[in-house]
């Protein structure tokens, strides 16, 4: 594949939740793409759809959820697909970390026995080289006497051994892209460096291309190539991370980026918050989702506004702000 064209397009992606009140959406007409060997971001407070977009990419949204738009795989459209169609894909040339690696891993089955599965169904491998190109691979994520240890049941691992489990069982078949679900929301401070560090690692000597979902912004500082912001399940802003944190242009990327904890005086201790209320997703509202929190909000914020494109890929969704030659104006 030509390292210019997209390895995931997700084009006009709407997601939908039937409740006894009604319909609900918690992704709104978003679109972003994805080349090889690609870091991006998905950035936004809890319940602003950024866990939604991955699963509908993976096909696994829960029963009652309905998604439309156009999510292509290498050209391949995957909404909507039949299910053993998507289990060819799933697993070998696309795999997901979920958040939380207890209940993602099977506690009634060694860790082998997990590993191995992977690889038996995805590459036909015998039982025997299946084990030992798992246990290669739990070496290669550091997870210490990985021969033994291959043989215990996840309750026997630390959290952050069992997020290295998952990753390793996400890597196995070597994917293409990598999607990560909060990989270190229940994890120390030590332990998500070292695995923030890993997926680096890992993805520069594969070549994966990673899209990683996140409410910390040290994270995607860290990882990231390019970052896509979201609120009230609409993009508001997508730049290269250095524009994002250095040249911030929607007043909530501004918001949260002046939230961020930091060690230096500028703020004499005080930790900045946004004021008001996250947007509850309760059908389809007119209008910017973030107005009733901002403080540049005129009244043409009532309107939706559009996603406007400026220099480097860099877009917008803000009306009292123009992208124009890399410059924010009020």
């Amino acid at each position: 594949m030509n390292a210019d064209q997209p390895l995931l397009a997700v084009e006009s992606l709407s997601v939908r939740f039937k409740l006894p009140q009604g319909w609900v959406t918690a992704v709104d007409n978003v679109g972003f793409a994805i080349r090889p060997g690609e870091v991006v971001g998905i950035v936004g407070e809890s319940g602003s759809g950024k866990s939604q977009i991955l699963l509908s990419v993976m096909g696994l949204l829960a029963s009652n959820g309905k998604s439309s738009g156009s999510v292509r795989f290498r050209g391949t459209e995957l909404l909507n697909r039949p299910v053993a169609e998507l289990d060819h894909i799933r697993g070998s040339a696309m795999s997901m970390i979920f958040q939380d690696p207890m209940t993602s891993l099977n506690p009634y089955m060694r860790v082998s026995q997990q590993l191995t599965e992977v690889l038996t169904v995805h590459q036909g491998m015998s039982e025997a080289t299946a084990l030992k190109t798992a246990t290669d691979m739990l070496e290669r994520v550091r997870i210490p006497d990985a021969k033994r240890r291959i043989g215990l049941f996840p309750h026997e691992f630390s959290g952050g051994m069992r997020q290295r489990v998952m990753i390793a069982m996400a890597l196995l078949c070597k994917p293409a892209l990598l999607l990560a679900d909060e990989p270190t929301t229940a994890l120390d401070v030590t332990v998500q460096a070292q695995i923030l560090e890993l997926m680096a690692e890992l993805g520069r000597d594969l070549g994966t291309a990673i899209a990683i979902v996140t409410h910390d912004l040290g994270v995607i500082a860290r990882l990231c190539d390019r970052v896509v912001v979201l609120y009230g399940g609409r993009i508001m802003e997508e730049g290269l991370v250095d524009d994002i944190f250095h040249d911030t242009r929607h007043p909530y990327t501004a918001g949260l980026v002046a939230a961020t904890p930091r060690l230096d005086a500028a703020t004499h201790g005080e930790l900045l918050t946004i004021p008001g209320q996250p947007r509850a997703a309760m059908g389809d509202l007119p209008g910017c989702p973030f107005a009733p929190r901002c403080a540049l909000k005129t009244e043409i914020c009532h309107q939706t506004p559009p996603l406007k494109s400026g220099q480097a890929g860099h877009r917008l969704a803000c009306h009292n702000r123009q992208v124009r030659g890399g410059e924010v104006r009020a």
